[in-house]
Parts: structure tokens; sequence; C-alpha cells
């Protein structure tokens, strides 16, 4: 019998981290049959306020953490450059993990983050909240039954003001592999993989400065079509537009909107689906319920593919982060 989450009792989530996404989810999540039992940080007067203001259980110790039993799954919204020793050793403990995205920092931690996840059982997944969403799924349902036709071409434009960030922020720290890339760049990247699948050809011109990438064209090509990805941490902006022969698909936002735009022919309509972190937590959670071990939403390879894309991507600005110099 399949469970569902608002049959049982609460979900009870073990959050590495208590920054802004933490708490972003954190709000959003404890509006439905969620709760937050336990946060572990490495700053103890930050987790001590994150924890008092979600009755959580505040931990300095991660092995204390992973060891207490408070809680059903990880949670992971720490810095990209840490995720992979948090989710490897979570899953060495048989603790389920949603781990915000992207999971690593190239296809090699990916596939260590997959191995561990397969070789301990324990259920794993990309926290890629567009694709836990009722928008995207019906989306990739239009494109799927050919509302438009054979496929001309999709452009998606995707920036936020990153440099007006305090240098010292994430998005700007090499160190915690900042840029545009890892950042904004997944979600265009992986919403065309999620059409279309692994492309034919990957091209990318971008601008490093400083040690990210500050912006970058991205080059998709599929045989008859392309896509076109432009990503920006200089300007506010989000469009997705795909034609077709019999017509197009349009969105004002496409990573986290609730609206999408089909026209074809002389008709036009529109499908309507909110993307959350309740939606995401609550379907993940389900999955771990039900016993999965990977989520159908964002299924191992997608994550692995998608981030073999942006090491191309990143071998072709030539990017390498301080860390990984030699």
């Amino acid at each position: 019998m399949k469970k569902s989450l608002e049959k049982t009792n609460k979900f009870r989530w073990g959050y590495v981290g208590s920054g802004k996404i933490a708490a972003s989810t954190a709000n959003s999540i404890l509006k439905g049959n969620h709760a937050v039992t336990a946060v572990y940080g490495r700053s103890a007067d930050k987790v001590k306020r994150f924890a008092e203001k979600y009755d959580a259980r505040a931990y300095d110790n991660f092995d204390e953490f992973l060891s207490s039993g408070e809680f059903d799954a990880v949670y992971i919204a720490t810095p990209h450059t840490s995720h992979v020793d948090y989710a490897v050793a979570a899953l060495k403990a048989h603790i389920p993990v949603l781990c915000e995205k992207p999971v690593g920092v190239s296809a090699r931690d990916v596939e260590l983050l997959i191995q561990t996840a397969k070789e301990n059982e324990t259920y794993f997944v990309e926290a890629m909240w567009t694709w836990f969403s009722d928008l995207a799924i019906s989306v990739k349902k239009w494109f799927d039954e050919g509302k438009i036709g054979k496929v001309k071409g999709l452009e998606i434009h995707y920036g936020f003001p990153g440099l007006a960030m305090s240098p010292t922020s994430r998005v700007r720290d090499p160190m915690t592999a900042g840029g545009a890339l890892l950042d904004i760049g997944i979600y265009p990247i992986t919403y065309c993989y999620n059409l279309f699948g692994y492309p034919d050809e990957i091209r990318c011109e971008g601008t490093v400065k400083d040690g990210i990438d500050i912006k970058e064209r991205v080059i998709l090509s599929y045989g008859e079509f392309n896509c076109e990805l432009n990503m920006s941490l200089e300007t506010l902006k989000e469009t997705f537009v795909a034609k077709g022969e019999k017509g197009s698909i349009t969105m004002p936002l496409f990573h986290c909107g609730s609206v999408a735009f089909l026209k074809n022919g002389f008709k036009r309509s529109f499908t309507f689906g909110k993307t959350t972190y309740l939606n995401e937590f609550t379907r993940c959670a389900e999955e771990i319920l039900n016993g999965k071990k990977e989520s159908s939403y964002v299924p191992f390879k997608a994550t692995l593919d998608c981030m073999r894309i942006m090491d191309e991507c990143r071998r072709q600005m030539k990017l390498v982060y301080p860390f990984e110099e030699e």
C-alpha cells in the first residue's frame, strides 16, 4: 500500500546548515506535515538561534547529530563544496538524504554520492525543486505530446544581481565554487536535459573574473534544434520561450513559477502548478516512506548527466576553482 504523508505523523527532518536557504525551506515545510527536529552547524550561536526558532535540538558535533535518532531524513543546506562529505556520512549511517543543488562541484562528486547511496541502499536525491513541481511536469507533458509540434528551438535567460552581494558571500567566493553556472545555470541546464535528454553537442562561452564565472552563454544542440541558455550574475532576468512548428510554450518564471502558456495556432491555453519547498519536501518524504532508494522526480542519471554538462562548460571556460588546482 502506497503511503501518503497526510496519513502519517509529521515527517521529521534533520537540518545540516542554518543559513538563508535553510530558513526559507523550514518556513515553507512547517505549513505542511513536517517538523524540523534537529539542526547541525559549525556556528554554535547561529545553530542555537535556528533551533530555538523552529523548536529543534541544536548540535555542534556532526557525529552526535547523525546518531541522535531524532529525524527521518537529512536535508543538507550548506555551500556546494561541503555537500559531499555530509551526504556520504549520512548515507553510510543509512539516513536518507535530500541535498541542495548542486550536490557537488564535479561529476566525480556525483558518482561518489550515487555509489554510496547504492552501496548502502539508502535514498539520496538532489533538491531540484523545479522537478518536484506539477508545473514542470505538465510542461514536459506538453512537449512529449507534441503540443507545439516539431521543436525548432528553446531560449532561456536566467540572471540575478549576484555581483551586488557581499564579496564574502558564497555566490562570489571561488573557495565555495561560487559563480553563475553552479548556482543558477544548473536550472536551465536541468530543464533542457529533462525535456530532451543529453545533448549531441555542448558549446559554452563565458566571462571568468576573480575566480568565478560572471556570465555564460551555453548552446545545447539536439540535432535539428538548439537550446540557448544565458546565465548572468549581473542582471535580474528570467524568461523561457520554446518554439515549434505548431506553436510555442512560454513561462515568465520557469524554475520556480506557477504558470505556463501554450500557443497552438489560434488556440491559447495555460497550466498552473505551484513550485514550493513544501511540495518538494512532501514528495521526497513520500518516496522515503514508500521505501524508494532513488527518486522518480530527480533520478541519479539526471543529476550525473547535468553535472557532466556543467563540467564541460567549465572546461571550455577554463574555470578551475582554487581547491581543485594541483
